[in-house]
């Protein structure tokens, strides 16, 4: 139980997690090692990206989990997330409330991050025993949603995926968001290549996070 909650407070301390899509394994693993040269060593490589679980094991192989802390997102059913789990997955993130896979995660003592657009949705995540609650999609709430659910919800951890930029990281981090999950604007420039710019857009998001909790 206790590495469960190390996991949790190592994803927060980063306060980045890097939520990878790609349009093939290898991409996928240059994103990933992208973002961990700028810094953002919490990665959540998405089940939408071709060989998703050969990508994971690929990825624990090479990196120690002191390099490394190695997720699954776009997690649907306990099944997908039961399978991440054997790929090497040491948290799972889902894009919504799926009661069986918070059991499946608590089962296993997996960290899970469950995604929630409701005041009802935060609750019943929470309840169910969530660590942190994915506020998902962050972009159609704006970080005052944040402060929204943190009234009735203090105790709760919210992480805003979807629409999180550099420029507006502070204004989450500032709203109560333990951590924030970056997605095309941090790895967008690998469409064309520039695995440079991603590692550049990590340490962006860093030093965002780092000047906004400071």
């Amino acid at each position: 139980m206790l590495k469960k909650y190390q996991t949790v407070q190592r994803i927060i301390d980063v306060g980045v997690v890097a939520v990878v899509r790609a349009e093939n394994e290898e991409q996928a693993q240059q994103i990933a090692a992208a973002c961990i040269a700028g810094g953002v060593t919490a990665i959540e490589m998405t089940f939408t990206v071709p060989g998703a679980c050969k990508v994971m094991e690929s990825l624990a192989k090479t990196y120690s989990p002191d390099q490394l802390i190695l997720g699954a997102g776009t997690v649907l059913d306990p099944e997908t997330a039961r399978i991440a789990i054997l790929s090497g997955a040491s948290y799972v993130v889902t894009p919504m409330l799926s009661l069986p896979t918070i059991v499946l995660c608590n089962r296993y003592h997996i960290p899970v991050m469950p995604g929630a657009a409701t005041a009802r949705d935060a609750l019943e995540a929470l309840e169910a025993g969530a660590d942190v609650i994915k506020v998902f999609p962050g972009e159609l709430y704006g970080p005052k949603v944040i402060k929204a659910f943190k009234g009735p919800l203090p105790q709760a951890n919210f992480m805003p995926t979807g629409g999180v930029t550099p420029e507006n990281t502070a204004e989450w981090i500032k709203a109560g968001a333990v951590a924030i999950g970056a997605g095309g604007a941090l790895s967008g420039p690998a469409a064309k290549g520039d695995y440079a710019a991603v590692t550049d857009n990590a340490r962006k998001f860093i030093e965002a996070v780092k000047e906004a909790r400071s």
